[in-house]
């Protein structure tokens, strides 16, 4: 029996009622299901099989999706099953967001406003580094003689000046999803909220901001209203913290979209190990 039909025929709430279980388009290592219940919607979502080996905690992701939906950002997570490690949560009626929808005028502060909420949740289970990921990307395409793209690994240096110049004054960290790209985005009319917390961790804000930013291709101006609504001010400092994580967004999400486009998700780091990329606090 697939594990959806499984899941829905655990859920006592859901015994001798008209089920409808459709499946959602997206979701890279996922399964994604719209589950209508007396036509009453709810959102299932069943991990690909071995994600774990993409460095995805279910315990974490789990922790802190409670978390951020304790704070009113994250849709609140209604039944959880461990042995599947399936979270069935409340249906957001709205509309998920696009670059483009997302590049209109005074969204940038919405967005701000959006990640400063979730940064007030409860510690998240575990930390998130993007040194660390990267070097871990590296260490795959290595191991699985994966080409590295032209021209990466003479860049490096200056990564590491990157991690030298954030490490003399650190922002305190806070939970952050660290993966905003725009479908993670859902727009009730209200407000937005931010779905999705596979690589969520305790992190710098300022590469919350700045990851976010630059999936929006967001210019100059649209950069200092993200920052001066999340802070108050848009400070040179902040600006530059900002900008030297919209760098690191691509030097690792760019080096994993080069590592997929080479092989197929999992078979290609079928026995890597799992990945720690930052420690419990």
């Amino acid at each position: 029996m697939p594990i959806i039909d499984e899941v829905v025929a655990k859920v006592d709430d859901w015994k001798n009622k008209e089920i409808k279980i459709e499946q959602l388009s997206g979701g890279l290592t996922n399964t994604n299901y719209k589950v209508l219940v007396n036509e009453k919607p709810f959102f299932v979502r069943v991990p690909g099989e071995s994600t774990e080996l993409l460095a995805i905690d279910r315990t974490n992701e789990y922790h802190n999706t409670n978390s951020a939906a304790n704070v009113g950002v994250a849709p609140k997570i209604l039944n959880y099953f461990p042995q599947y490690n399936v979270m069935i949560l409340e249906f957001l009626d709205g509309k998920t967001m696009s670059k483009d929808l997302l590049n209109a005028d005074g969204m940038p502060t919405r967005m701000a406003q959006a990640i400063k909420r979730l940064h007030t949740a409860e510690r998240f289970y575990s930390d998130f580094n993007m040194f660390r990921l990267t070097e871990y990307y590296l260490n795959l395409c290595r191991e699985r003689t994966i080409k590295i793209p032209d021209g990466y690994l003479e860049r490096m240096p200056t990564v590491n000046q990157i991690e030298k110049a954030m490490s003399v004054k650190p922002l305190a960290t806070v939970p952050c999803n660290n993966d905003l790209l725009a479908e993670n985005y859902i727009d009730d009319g209200n407000q937005l909220w931010l779905i999705d917390y596979e690589y969520s961790g305790n992190n710098d804000p300022t590469f919350e901001l700045g990851n976010t930013c630059q999936e929006m291709q967001f210019n100059d101006e649209q950069i200092k209203e993200v920052c001066a609504a999340y802070f108050g001010e848009a400070t040179p400092s902040l600006i530059a913290h900002m900008k030297l994580n919209m760098i690191m967004s691509d030097v690792g999400w760019g080096l994993w979209a080069a590592i997929q486009a080479t092989s197929p998700l999992l078979i290609l780091i079928s026995g890597a190990g799992q990945l720690n990329v930052g420690a419990e606090p």
